[in-house]
């Protein structure tokens, strides 16, 4: 008898109709938003409390069943994606919001709550909750991939977001880390040791966040350019000229036709910024002038603005859409988004030592990204029947994290490694310090049953 046999025979009756063995059941669980093959879970756990979580890991521990954290399965690295004979672990079911402090500026959520279902409780409150990674993910997932997305230029990402955590360790234990103060120097910093741990140290039950106050005015609107040089280059002196932009996203001529088709948009097919800004009326109009004299020398068009919260959902909805509109470009596509971070000084060459690649390359590749914090994604758009292509993309993206690591980059700004980085950390981090970071899990999770063969490949095997 399997172990996971075993477990089922313990489990079963306790969750119930939330231990789900029948394959059409298990089949809507399979994480398969990114390019990586999807694998279908053996079984799915759904917890509804922390407990339940408890009891569910001590006795997975206790017969060495391995366990795969999963929220709604967003992840773009094959982060949640199923391994064999394991519990994938479905957390999207404890999505209370538990408490909401505004004098505080935080609120404590369950790890199932998604942003959009934050924000929404947050509403009359005057509050919001800012990380928008574009899809409509929990906020345990946000934290375990350290999720970023178009507002980190202002707000940051979910490691300055993040002020304390509950976490169910691997044998069952349940500890609290950090605090509601706004700052603390007591011992080893957890919070931010299982913020982007991608489940392989524990689960998250339990979360508190920091919140943001609406802003009194929003402006966003579209600018084109006539280079992309020009338009990257405004994006470096604005941010290198302290322009407290919200939001400042790059899309060149083919996303932009992509999301024209995909959206509606009757954008011009020119390499394009979406601009966000928050502020008092005065501020955000002193925010409009410093825009324009900087895109002025860098041959910009005319910065389109506006105040309407329609037009600024539809555009937004356009960008957030851009990566199933990229597919939409080949019938039967696959898309594979890559996740460059730079510093802002080196933005302009590593886009266009992109772009010169896909062009070398013979790809279909939009360039676009949350470029006011060098953030810049390609998404490179494949058939899954073309080898060729796919080796071809392969080496651009190798091209690309070189190049980022050359200049104190990173291989990844907010999807994290899962399984589709695990040789670039090598590269990014060298042996020495992936070996701490296998001695951290090893000391958590000594058996290896948390997320296995995520962020680390197997001792034996390659890396890459």
């Amino acid at each position: 008898m399997t172990a996971l046999i075993r477990l089922s025979e313990q489990m079963a009756d306790r969750f119930g109709e939330r231990w789900i063995t029948h394959e059409a059941g298990r089949a809507q669980f399979m994480a398969a938003e990114g390019h990586h093959e999807a694998l279908l879970p053996d079984v799915v756990a759904q917890p509804r409390t922390a407990e339940e979580v408890q009891i569910l890991m001590r006795a997975a521990t206790a017969l060495a069943v391995p366990i795969v954290p999963l929220g709604v399965g967003t992840s773009l690295e094959g982060n949640a994606g199923a391994v064999v004979d394991a519990v994938s672990v479905d957390l999207s079911g404890m999505n209370r919001v538990l408490e909401v402090a505004p004098e505080d500026l935080l609120c404590v959520v369950e790890p199932g709550v998604t942003r959009e279902a934050l924000n929404e409780e947050l509403r009359a409150t005057g509050l919001f909750f800012p990380i928008d990674p574009g899809a409509n993910a929990t906020i345990g997932g946000m934290i375990s991939t350290r999720a970023s997305g178009t507002n980190a230029v202002r707000y940051g990402t979910m490691r300055e977001n993040v002020l304390g955590l509950k976490v169910v360790l691997p044998d069952g234990t349940m500890i609290r880390t950090g605090s509601r103060a706004r700052k603390s120097a007591a011992g080893y910093d957890l919070t931010h040791l299982f913020t982007g741990s991608e489940g392989t140290l524990g689960l998250i039950v339990e979360a508190t966040v920091r919140l943001h106050g609406i802003p009194e005015t929003v402006l966003a609107g579209s600018w084109g350019f006539g280079s992309l040089e020009g338009a990257v280059q405004t994006v470096i002196e604005t941010i290198q000229s302290g322009v407290p932009v919200a939001r400042m996203e790059l899309l060149d001529p083919v996303a932009i036709r992509a999301c024209n088709a995909y959206a509606g948009l009757s954008l011009p097919e020119q390499p394009t910024l979406f601009v966000e800004l928050h502020g008092s009326p005065r501020a955000v109009q002193e925010q409009c002038e410093q825009l324009e004299a900087i895109g002025g020398s860098n041959g910009a068009g005319t910065l389109v603005m506006s105040a309407d919260r329609d037009e600024q959902r539809r555009l937004w909805r356009a960008r957030h859409a851009a990566l199933p509109a990229a597919r939409a470009l080949v019938p039967d596509a696959v898309t594979w988004s890559t996740d460059i971070c730079v510093p802002i000084s080196s933005l302009a060459e590593a886009i266009r030592r992109a772009r010169a690649a896909i062009d070398a390359a013979g790809l279909l590749a939009p360039i676009l990204g949350h470029v006011g914090d060098g953030n810049y994604h390609v998404f490179f758009v494949l058939r899954r029947d073309d080898p060729s292509a796919w080796a071809r993309a392969r080496q651009v993206n190798e091209e690309l994290i070189d190049f980022a690591l050359s200049v104190g980059g990173t291989c990844t700004g907010e999807h994290g490694i899962g399984i589709g980085k695990r040789g670039a950390l090598l590269r990014e981090h060298g042996g020495e310090a992936v070996a701490l970071m296998r001695q951290l899990k090893a000391a958590i999770d000594p058996a290896g049953l948390m997320n296995p063969g995520k962020i680390f490949a197997e001792a034996s095997a390659d890396e890459h």
